[in-house]
């Protein structure tokens, strides 16, 4: 996935199905940028700067991001 800055917050890209996805936020291109550095997206939502009463928004956001194949799980186990 690659993601494309715009004033509205940016385009996301997916190489192999080549589907476009829009971020409508920069917090939620912050969050999508962070999300692998933290555990959990209820860590990510605790550590960036974004308010609390949009985290339900933008947990919605990852779930269609996920079930779009935009985002994978990450697994501790090698």
């Amino acid at each position: 996935m690659a993601i494309r800055p715009e004033p509205f917050g940016a385009l996301a890209y997916h190489y192999d199905s080549r589907k476009l996805n829009f971020l409508r936020s920069p917090e939620l291109v912050e969050l999508v940028r962070n999300l692998g550095s933290y555990s959990s997206p209820r860590r990510a939502f605790d550590h960036l700067p974004i308010e609390a009463d949009h985290w339900r928004r933008y947990a919605k956001a990852l779930d269609a991001l996920a079930h779009s194949d935009f985002l994978e799980p990450v697994s501790d186990q090698p």
